[in-house]
Formats: C-alpha cells, structure tokens, sequence
C-alpha cells in the first residue's frame, strides 16, 4: 500500500466501483495483495445474514479503508452474483455501499451526486472497467492521486494496449464498427478520463491483472493478480472423474453465430464427456434451454464467478473452455489441484458478418497468450 496515497499518519481513504462480479472479486484480491485492512470483527455474528446486511448498508464503518461501491446492472443473474460477492466482501471487513445506478431515469443522476462528496475525497480510486461511461463520468470529478484498475476479464488486455497507444477507448467488440450518435456526444468524457488513467507527476496509475499485458503504458505500474485470496478463502476442491464447460457470452455480443456455438458445444461435450455447463451470467435464457435440449448437458447457473465455483468443488478434471477470461484465471485459482483447462480456438466461419474485424486476432491473442492450459484443436461444425 502506497504511503503517498492518505495523509501522513492515516490510512489512504480507497473507493472502489464495480459493476460485476468478476470485478469485485478482483478488487478483494487487490486488497489482499496490499494489505488494506477491513474494519473490526462483525459484532452481530448470530444475526440472520440478511439482517446483519441491512446493519452493514446503514451507518458507515469508518474504521474500513475500504469502499466498495456497486454500480448495479439491472440484469438478474448478475445482481444476484454481485450480492454474494458483496456479502463476501462485508466479511472480509470491507464497506460495501449498493447503488441503484440505473433504477430509473433520474438514477444515474442521483447517484452521481451522491457520489461526489467521498469521490472528491478520496486518495485513491480503484475501478474495474474504465470503459464504462459510468465510470468515466465518476473519473470527471474525483482528484484522487492514485488510480487502479482491476481485471474485467479480457477487456483489460484491450485497455492497457489502447492506453499505451493513446487511442480512445474502444471496447475490442465494437473496434472498427462507426461510433455512434451516443459514442460522439460522450466522446469529451471519453477523453477526459484517458487523460486521467494517463500518469503524471501527481497521478499515479497501477494495473492489477492476471491478464498478459504486453505494451506496458510508460509510467503504468503493472501487479500480478495470483488469486491468493481465492485460494486462501476456498478449497482445495474435490476432483471428478469427468469434464465440465465453460459458457461464453460471444453469441450475446453479436461475434459467434448461435448455430454454429450450439453445435461446437455439443461436438465438444460429445468428445470429452462433458456433462455440466457453467453458464455466463450474460447467457440468455432461451439459448441455454436450446443448448440443453440439444447437448444433453446439465446447466448450472453459478451464484459466485467460476473461480470461486472451481475453488469450491466439486469440478471436473478437466474444464473445457471457448477463448475467454477463465483460460487464465483458472489456472491460477486452481494451482496445485491436477485440473486441466483446456481451450477450443473459435473456427473463423463461426464469426457473425456484423462481427469486429479484429475479433479473430483479438480471441486468438486470448488464447495464445494463456499459460497452463490446453490447447485443442478447432471442432468441425457442419451445419445443413
């Protein structure tokens, strides 16, 4: 924990903003690594959760370093994985301050305004998607000397290369489509907040990944994200003797045809034996329902990001994944434990014709760059 950071004698006053779970994951893990402090033992342990949570949302735990503000999405599955995060969070000591960002019209107002007193005083921001025009907005008012960011999957691979290049920020799946009548009205907000993630002699700017990052921004501290709170926290888990599937959201996003994803999974599944599918919190319902009418497989709905899933057990011996955030995170939660990540490549006829022209280089990237997995060959998907 930087020294810099709060007033000489006082622990710097952090705030964190995250909008999934797989972000606040992170920032546990941020808080970890340097050792930020949580406040004193929860002094109602034989209070009903649920209870002790609305305790926690009300007067403010000042002896916290700190803050986690949740930006919620309105998306079910994710809030519901953002609240046991939270919960987790709350055990570890940490503040957790929930915000209906988008409850409505007047939402993002009322909750930027609520916000700008402790963003004003705070040392330090953390953040875990500084594509997120929320968060940009947030970025605008704070003067915090100290700005970190924290995985949001495989989008920070993209940040930090278009940060170290000085373009704008352009999230991978939408580079190289014609921005739109929203994208250029916010493009000045846009441009603020590249200029702050940019240090200077009163900013200091810190990566928290277990992403490769490649093209290193000059004067960017990059830090290793291990996942040794997740290993601390959970596990080691009980092993099966069979396959279990990752989910990915590439149909959702618009990259992979909905067709050819159904058969790559049931090809997959059908050659190493997969019988579980964890599904991405972006998935849809109705492609989940064809996917198990289809494949056979059972599909599991996760309270928790996959790390903690793995961590916990049971799981199998082999995960089988599409290119995504787990081929490198995975591997590092479940160190030492004998299962094997194994990677499919997206075959370049899956692509939508409404699809990035850099998604095939970017998912190949996501692959090529994964340590302690498996590669497999590309399935044959033939479609009539």
């Amino acid at each position: 924990m930087s020294p810099r950071a709060g007033q000489a004698g006082h622990p710097p006053r952090t705030l964190a903003f995250v909008e999934s779970p797989v972000q606040l994951l992170n920032v546990l893990e941020w808080a970890h690594l340097h050792g930020l402090h949580g406040a004193s033992p929860d002094p109602l342990p034989s209070v009903p959760a649920q209870v002790r949570r609305t305790v926690a949302e009300g007067p403010p735990r000042t002896d916290a370093e700190l803050t986690v503000v949740v930006l919620a999405p309105t998306d079910p599955m994710t809030r519901g994985q953002l609240r046991r995060m939270a919960d987790l969070a709350r055990d570890e000591g940490h503040r957790v301050r929930w915000e209906e960002a988008r409850g409505g019209t007047t939402a993002p107002f009322a909750t930027i305004g609520g916000l700008a007193g402790p963003l004003r005083r705070a040392d330090r921001v953390v953040m875990g998607d500084p594509f997120s025009r929320y968060v940009q907005l947030l970025l605008t008012i704070t003067r915090a000397r100290e700005l970190v960011v924290v995985d949001d999957g495989t989008a920070t691979m993209e940040f930090v290369a278009q940060l170290a290049r000085g373009e704008r920020l352009v999230r991978w799946h939408r580079k190289g489509g014609r921005p739109g009548a929203r994208d250029v009205l916010f493009a000045p907000v846009s441009s603020s907040a590249r200029r702050r993630l940019t240090p200077s002699a009163g900013r200091r700017v810190e990566v928290f990944s277990s992403m490769p990052v490649t093209e290193t921004p000059e004067g960017v501290t990059v830090t290793a994200n291990d996942f040794a709170w997740t290993r601390r926290r959970f596990g080691p888990p009980r092993i099966t003797k069979g396959a279990d599937m990752v989910g990915t959201s590439l149909v959702e996003t618009g990259v992979v045809d909905g067709d050819h994803y159904l058969e790559a999974v049931r090809t997959l599944a059908k050659t190493h034996g997969a019988t579980r599918y964890f599904a991405h919190r972006r998935e849809s319902t109705d492609k989940l329902h064809r996917l198990a009418a289809e494949t056979g497989l059972e599909i599991v709905r996760p309270d928790l990001p996959l790390e903690l899933i793995a961590r916990r057990g049971p799981i199998g011996r082999t995960i089988l994944s599409f290119p995504s955030t787990v081929v490198h995170t995975l591997p590092l939660a479940l160190v030492g434990t004998g299962v094997r990540v194994a990677v499919c490549d997206i075959d370049p006829t899956w692509l939508t014709e409404t699809a990035s022209p850099r998604a095939q280089g970017f998912l190949s990237g996501v692959t090529g760059t994964a340590r302690g997995v498996h590669r497999l060959e590309t399935v044959a998907v033939g479609l009539a």
